[in-house]
């Protein structure tokens, strides 16, 4: 249970909307980036209401899971491409269309809409394209928080913000509001980012609402085909899975409708190919229900989290992890990806209120699910997340502890906290497989203290677990 993989109906220009959906789900795709322009889903067409209606019904029928992308050439200014942008002096028309596209995205249950700041005009300086940026995303951020959408920003080559350090800033500028997240397309990072795809994947974390696929060359700004460029496409893919990603991650080939049905099914091939072994297996069409639900009204994730092993099953998500402690099982991932959607209509303050109710009052098996969800939530629901972590971590059931352990402990969790966890994953024989970030965190106050733990079974004659012999380099 991962991310949606898709395709941008921007490389279907030359389709009829409702012919491109169907090829993009005939190719087993699970989710779609539409973008709005004059042949695709007019904002500004008379008949807008209708059409939303036909296409909500259409993405329904499918099973496409989709967000909403701003990026169309001419729909704004006939005779300039992408103008006015929100660094323009006429921002107003594109903060309109922003919101126009807001509203679109909230009457088709889209995950976010997608948007990017736009290139800086030569005679205005770097200071007040900033300022005009900053203004705009808090007057487009005014108009979808009455809808509950939330936004993507993208960093785009050669724009005023064209990389993730400078969006993440844009945000903290912001008040880090909670409807703000990160669009990320994989080959701009290959293209102008001083990190690798993977590493910025990593980086926005659980603040990415948005995920663009495609292939570039270092310096470059042209998207191509899987293979064709220096993309790192199974590192890339692995750390969206690592992150714990669950949003739409679509193939971004806007200069390919000229050959869009093959250049698609090429391009899906390679996604299957490179993707991770965890991320494979077909998506159970009642969680994809259970998640719209959850999206539509987030008061049902009440009465859906204790159904889920019933529709799901609760069967282990790896035969290579019988106990479950590494993995966790189907359910496990599938109440994650719950709470990920409820992640995306609530406010922070309703959100952490919600995931403590669910925990204190769930079983073991929804506990679980809280506790592999928080890496979805990430940063949205800290000292709510922490607190219930801190708890799993005072139980000696396994498989909670194991679950705590997870990405987000390995971001959020103290030191002094974080190196008990793990030595309580000795004790317990818990694999240290199931620590999220161990690489990165173990450092010379965790050495002594596994040290010590090793010189004390020494001493009394048992034998030190291989996990612990490991991380102090004596084991093979």
């Amino acid at each position: 249970m991962t991310f949606h993989l898709g395709y941008g109906t921007n490389g279907f220009a030359n389709h009829r909307l409702d012919d491109a959906l169907d090829i993009i789900a005939g190719l087993g795709c699970t989710s779609v980036a539409l973008t709005l322009d004059h042949h695709h889903l007019d904002p500004f067409a008379d008949d807008l209401p209708a059409r939303v209606a036909h296409v909500a019904a259409k993405l329904d029928k499918l099973g496409l899971r989709c967000v909403v992308e701003t990026g169309a050439r001419f729909l704004l200014d006939p005779l300039r491409k992408h103008h006015p942008t929100l660094v323009s002096e006429a921002q107003e028309v594109r903060v309109d269309f922003l919101i126009r596209a807001a509203r679109i995205a909230a009457e088709l249950n889209a995950d976010c809409v997608s948007f990017w700041s736009g290139i800086r005009p030569a005679d205005v300086p770097v200071q007040e394209a900033w300022r005009r940026m900053r203004s705009g995303v808090a007057a487009v951020l005014e108009g979808a928080e009455p809808l509950g959408v939330t936004l993507g920003l993208e960093p785009e080559p050669g724009m005023a913000v064209q990389h993730l350090t400078q969006a993440l800033r844009l945000r903290e500028e912001l008040g880090a509001p909670s409807l703000l997240g990160i669009t990320l397309d994989v080959g701009h990072c290959v293209a102008v980012e001083p990190d690798d795809a993977a590493t910025c994947v990593r980086r926005a974390g659980a603040l990415l609402v948005n995920v663009q696929l495609d292939d570039m060359r270092p310096g470059v700004h042209e998207h191509l085909e899987f293979g064709e460029g220096e993309l790192d496409l199974k590192g890339t893919l692995a750390a969206l899975v690592a992150v714990g990603y669950v949003g739409v991650a679509a193939v971004e080939l806007p200069r390919h409708s000229h050959a869009a049905p093959d250049v698609a099914r090429r391009a899906m091939e390679a996604l299957t190919e490179a993707m991770p072994e965890e991320a494979a297996g077909p998506r159970h069409p009642w969680l994809a229900d259970a998640q719209r639900a959850v999206r539509r009204d987030p008061d049902v994730v009440g009465r859906l989290f204790p159904a889920v092993g019933r529709r799901i099953g609760r069967g282990l998500a790896r035969p290579d992890d019988p106990q479950g402690l590494v993995h966790g099982s189907v359910d496990d991932a599938a109440r994650a990806e719950l709470l990920g959607a409820l992640a995306t209509v609530l406010d922070a303050t309703t959100l952490s209120a919600r995931l403590l109710a669910l925990y204190r009052h769930g079983d073991d098996a929804e506990k679980r699910g809280v506790l592999r969800g928080l890496a979805l939530v990430g940063d949205r629901a800290v000292p709510a997340g922490l607190e219930i972590v801190r708890d799993a971590l005072r139980t000696n059931d396994v498989r909670l502890v194991a679950a705590a352990l997870g990405p987000f402990a390995a971001d959020h969790l103290d030191d002094h906290g974080w190196r008990h966890g793990v030595l309580k994953c000795l004790f317990t024989g818990v694999p240290l497989a199931a620590v999220a970030g161990l690489d990165r965190r173990v450092d010379d106050e965790l050495l002594r203290m596994v040290a010590d733990y090793a010189a004390e079974r020494t001493a009394a004659g048992r034998d030190v677990p291989a996990d612990a012999a490991r991380l102090l380099g004596r084991g093979e």
